[in-house]
């Protein structure tokens, strides 16, 4: 039985169809959908996979370590510019921006416009090692137009077309990042009780 041609072609019409919504709607937004988690995650490592920090702001170079005695606080140590306990709140706020922190979005820019982002003369780098030996950094630029975001590059590398990524993180990472050396210090313990005043006993006068 020969079919009709108008049959014939909305026959393939909807098979056409039906393959697009399956390969495009179905599988393929499932693609896209591991697609752009990837594009969001910055880093993939865990803070446990963590060995050492530093942090090179314009007014400060910060080396922190995990304390070898994982069982004992702090979890950090200060290495330089001076050696001590760290603020381990203070570390863990940036542990977790690394960790967990998003890119809103990325740039695909030619190195020569790298200064329009102020990632040239970066307002810190974070240099990352992990126990593996691996290691990531994060250089910090501006804030866009809206002040929403920061301009960032996450592993700085020349794609295959010459350009360069740049992400939009979160303005928390300048937080994270711009404090003073006392900030970074483990807090000191105000709570323990001096020791108690002794008052002499007044010497007793002789009366006449």
């Amino acid at each position: 039985m020969k079919l009709p041609r108008t049959t014939l072609i909305l026959i393939l019409l909807a098979l056409g169809l039906g393959g697009f919504v399956y390969f495009y709607e179905i599988r393929g937004a499932t693609q896209r959908e591991e697609i752009k988690e990837q594009k969001q995650k910055i880093f993939s490592f865990t803070e446990d996979d963590v060995q050492s920090l530093t942090v090179k702001t314009r007014k400060l170079t910060l080396n922190l370590e995990r304390n070898p005695e994982s069982s004992s606080n702090p979890k950090w140590l200060i290495k330089s510019p001076i050696s001590g306990p760290a603020n381990d709140a203070i570390v863990s706020y940036l542990m977790d921006l690394l960790v967990k922190g998003n890119s809103d979005r990325t740039l695909s820019t030619p190195p020569k416009d790298l200064k329009e982002f102020a990632l040239d003369q970066p307002q810190a780098t974070i240099n990352i090692t992990l126990k593996n030996r691996q290691s990531h950094q994060l250089i910090l630029g501006k804030s866009n137009f809206n002040g929403r975001f920061l301009y960032a590059q996450a592993d700085p590398a020349t794609k295959p077309d010459g350009n360069i990524n740049v992400l939009l993180v979160s303005t928390d990472f300048a937080n994270a990042v711009n404090r003073e050396l006392s900030e970074w210090k483990q807090p000191v313990d105000n709570s323990q009780k001096l020791p108690p005043l002794t008052i002499p006993n007044p010497t007793p006068t002789n009366r006449k």
